[in-house]
């Protein structure tokens, strides 16, 4: 059984996916890699296939899913004790993985998030303002003290995955993640990571909308669960 489980979902990232796979590949330790192409209409499909490592596996879902349904169906083949995800662009470096694994057993935490802006970056301004939004309403809504519950970078053993009975299909999974985790009461522990923000130009794919669909889900997930 692999230490570490990393889940790469995948959507049109021709340009930057060998280079995040080439960066978990080598990083020294024990791992599997989980590349799931959520459906892919550019030259992704290609480019996964030509990459040959001993420790990946590469999934492909014949039309677009949704980041959470890809996250979902790499779970549903994660062998590690551990389960880390990784967006498949250059905005988070695998090289942070040892301080998060770090984190996680000193912390004796459930979940162990990698927070971006405790330190600063530059970039898209908005969307920096938009993620404190809504962290802010997370927190007045379960009474956390969270810094960044929407960063790609979430590890925890991969039965707390299993034990939140995770659904979510789309950029909604981060919400749910968080707020089923914090209705269970799961200790969650956050550390400083590095954060090179991509613009639009260059394929970032949150739009203005996505914001709104998050306070909806924050709501429902306080109400419903």
């Amino acid at each position: 059984m692999p230490y570490l489980s990393v889940i790469v979902p995948v959507y049109n990232e021709s340009a930057t996916v060998r280079q995040i796979l080439d960066k978990i590949n080598q990083l020294p330790m024990d791992k599997e890699i989980i590349a799931v192409d959520d459906g892919s209409t550019d030259n992704t499909h290609k480019v996964l296939n030509e990459i040959k490592y001993p420790e990946l596996q590469v999934i492909h879902h014949a039309n677009n899913r949704g980041k959470g349904q890809a996250v979902l169906t790499g779970l549903s083949h994660a062998q590690g004790e551990f389960v880390i995800i990784q967006d498949a662009d250059l905005e988070y470096d695998p090289a942070d993985y040892f301080k998060l694994i770090q984190q996680i057993k000193q912390t004796n935490a459930d979940i162990v998030l990698g927070a971006r802006f405790t330190q600063g970056h530059s970039g898209l301004h908005v969307h920096r303002l938009g993620n404190r939004f809504l962290t802010g309403l997370l927190n007045f809504l379960f009474g956390s003290n969270l810094n960044d519950y929407a960063t790609c970078y979430k590890i925890a053993r991969k039965e707390v995955f299993s034990s939140l009975s995770l659904k979510a299909t789309g950029f909604d999974f981060d919400v749910e993640m968080i707020c089923k985790a914090l209705k269970k009461k799961l200790k969650i522990s956050e550390v400083a990571v590095q954060y090179f923000p991509r613009t639009y130009k260059e394929g970032k794919k949150i739009r203005w909308h996505d914001g709104l669909w998050a306070i909806f889900y924050l709501i429902k997930y306080r109400i419903t669960g």
